[in-house]
């Protein structure tokens, strides 16, 4: 016992520098954790093994990872750095490197590491794509041109590769070959809802207002929680003098993300058209005090507060304006007018002065250089819509466009972030529950289970942390890190003296399970159940570590597996992407069987722990068993008739074997219950 306690303290203490850290087993656990998306736990882990071996490339490149996950770019490519100058043949630290670098807008670096990439693996179609953009940075289009056509020659049927190649020819005023592509990648795959939503807004921008409705109406059927389309359907309706149908559009965006600046400020718009100026003014506020440098806003603002008769407020908004803008000579006539309004007659006549001064200057300018003036000025008249970037005070009445893509810098960022990050809006189930001290709260609140189990250990174990069962855990910060490694070291200590005690030997399980040190976790639970066979937590605790266990072992014997898309298998579902939370096989396996047993135990202990039934119904689903899945998700329903996990994956499965009826009602119930994606689901499958 003491030896294990010794060993202990030397994997985790964050002092040792030792080379007697088990790297082997400190680099599986770092990546487990960097699986399971713990990015800062993952970090120290890594750490670790850098400060014992610091000759070995693998800890650089996983902790450049991590930190890409952190949106820490010059971390990244610094940490991938130094991996490659330990191993120069290290193909997966060239590409992310690249990435790291793309984001930091270093193209030229970035260039030499994809084609450095290349040289490895010439038909990557990540590294192909990440190359082609990064010469579309460059303004290098023939460059990028070439490796598109080897892209696409390679994998004809990719559809992000003709979506990027489609941005490239908006680049360069190509309208009709990007119209080919988005065109294409329609052809190819008509469930992607970002080939609808950039074909919709080149529609729009070449005035086919129905057929740019249409498509922006199919890119939110197949996503209906991208705001972004919304926003761009609303600009359609506009111009259709479908206001109604506009503003519907734009309330519906603020509903769901209160601070969405875009709604906001071309809602403000709208309202202020039909004169509805107060609410206006109320739209501009939250627009200025999310942006407080939006002088756009404080301009539109100042016109509304004068339509009401505010001529103070208007006054001080058209100063924010003027400070920022001085040769804006339409503001220093609006200002010159509020001024005589208010009896400063003096300030008007000087504004007004200044007005005329700058118009004068403007015109000069226009007269020496025609060309130039003429073209910008022909720009900003015939441009009604204006882009979020664009801050030329004179499209102060312009409606804003939002960008059809979502913001995804690279291929590599996307995929390697997939779990949270996949494009193609997935229809994940809901993952199993499990034990933890920590959870996310939900953007929709959803019931509160009560379970006697729980209250009840809680009671008895005396834990430092109040236990709980969620499906939405939180992943550790750095001081909570270092809260559960001095608790393993504390528990280790009183093990010494009491080394029968199955409740110290669950709690520092339950410190091994979150710093993700799986192993450990399994062997303590082990002597859990070695002395009381009866325990009911420990029993789901052995379940719950062997199912993420078995998703790990997938990453290792794939590493491909982090940055893959994998697609549920459902034929009533064929057209919803989606990540499946484990594997899909079609044969029962014997470490499944393990995990079946557990979840047999605790039924047995308890009948009415219902969370036992819904994990076990996980574990059917995966085996494509979907029948006993749907027998279990019911009885956790019976014993909890406001589970709403429980009614959205026994719908699921429902779809799954044809019962398209009854699949329905149930994600209608977990809609109702706060589960917002079930309603992704019923709009496609009518």
């Amino acid at each position: 016992m003491k030896q294990f306690i010794l060993a202990v303290c030397i994997l985790f203490s964050t002092l040792s520098v030792s080379a007697q850290v088990n790297t082997d087993r400190v680099m599986m656990i770092g990546r487990n954790a960097l699986y399971f998306e713990d990015y800062v736990l993952a970090i120290q882990y890594f750490n670790q093994v850098i400060t014992a071996k610091p000759y070995l490339a693998d800890p650089y490149y996983f902790r450049a990872m991590a930190k890409f996950m952190l949106d820490d770019f010059k971390g990244a490519e610094d940490d991938a750095t130094e991996c490659l100058q330990r191993n120069p043949y290290y193909t997966a630290a060239y590409q992310l490197r690249g990435a790291a670098r793309q984001n930091q807008e270093k193209y030229e670096l970035a260039a030499t590491d994809y084609q450095r990439s290349l040289e490895f693996f010439p038909e990557d179609r990540i590294t192909l794509v990440n190359m082609a953009i990064v010469n579309v940075e460059l303004k290098q289009y023939d460059v990028a041109k070439k490796f598109f056509d080897v892209l696409l020659r390679r994998f004809p049927d990719y559809t992000p590769g003709y979506l990027t190649r489609s941005q490239m020819h908006l680049e360069i005023n190509d309208t009709t070959s990007a119209m080919a592509d988005l065109d294409k990648a329609i052809e190819i795959d008509p469930y992607t809802p970002q080939s609808f939503a950039a074909r919709g807004v080149l529609l729009f921008q070449q005035k086919e207002y129905n057929k740019a409705l249409a498509d922006l109406d199919e890119a939110i059927r197949l996503d209906p929680y991208f705001e972004g389309n919304y926003i761009n359907r609303g600009l359609v309706k506009y111009y259709l003098n479908d206001l109604r149908g506009a503003m519907a559009d734009y309330d519906r965006v603020i509903e769901t993300d209160e601070n969405n600046l875009i709604a906001r400020f071309n809602r403000g718009l709208l309202r202020a058209q039909v004169g509805d100026n107060n609410r206006a003014i109320r739209d501009f506020d939250k627009v200025i005090d999310l942006e407080p440098d939006n002088k756009i806003a404080y301009l539109n603002r100042a016109m509304l507060y004068n339509e009401i008769g505010d001529r103070e407020s208007a006054l001080a908004d058209l100063n924010v304006v003027l400070e920022s803008y001085p040769d804006f000579f339409t503001g220093y006539y609006m200002r010159s007018q509020l001024k005589r309004e208010l009896n400063d007659l003096r300030g008007a006549e000087s504004d007004y002065m200044l007005a005329r001064a700058e118009e004068a200057k403007a015109r000069k300018v226009a007269t020496a250089n025609p060309e130039p003036f003429k073209q910008v000025r022909e720009q900003s008249n015939s441009k009604d819509t204006r882009d979020q970037t664009d801050q030329d005070i004179d499209k102060f009445n312009m409606l804003v466009v939002s960008n059809s893509q979502r913001s995804e810098k690279t291929k590599y960022q996307r995929q390697s972030r997939g779990k949270v990050q996949n494009i193609n809006a997935p229809i994940d189930p809901e993952p199993m529950f499990v034990l933890t001290y920590y959870e996310h709260s939900y953007e929709v609140n959803r019931p509160v289970y009560y379970s006697e189990v729980m209250d009840k250990a809680n009671s008895e174990l005396n834990l430092s942390w109040m236990l709980k069962v969620t499906n939405n855990e939180a992943a550790l910060n750095e001081l909570q890190i270092q809260s559960h490694f001095r608790s393993i070291d504390y528990y280790s200590m009183r093990l010494e003296s009491d080394p029968i005690n199955p409740y110290l030997f669950f709690g520092r399980a339950m410190d091994f399970m979150l710093v993700q040190d799986y192993e450990n976790a399994l062997k303590d639970l082990q002597q859990v159940l070695a002395l009381n066979p009866n325990m009911l937590l420990a029993h789901f605790a052995r379940a719950v570590v062997r199912s993420k266990q078995m998703e790990y072992d997938r990453l290792q014997n794939d590493p491909r597996a982090m940055n893959s898309d994998v697609s549920i298998n459902l034929p009533e579902l064929s057209n919803i992407a989606g990540k499946p939370r484990l594997p899909e096989i079609s044969t029962k396996s014997i470490d499944y069987d393990e995990i079946l047993k557990e979840y047999e135990a605790v039924i047995r202990i308890n009948p009415s722990f219902f969370y036992a039934y819904y994990n076990r119904a996980e574990i059917f689903s995966l085996e494509k068993d979907y029948r006993a899945a749907i027998a279990d998700y019911s009885k956790a329903i019976e014993l909890e008739p406001q589970f709403a996990e429980a009614y959205f994956n026994r719908g699921i499965s429902r779809l799954a074997i044809g019962e398209t009826a009854l699949g329905l009602d149930d994600l209608r119930k977990a809609g109702e219950l706060g589960i917002v994606q079930s309603y992704s689901i019923i709009k496609r499958m009518q």
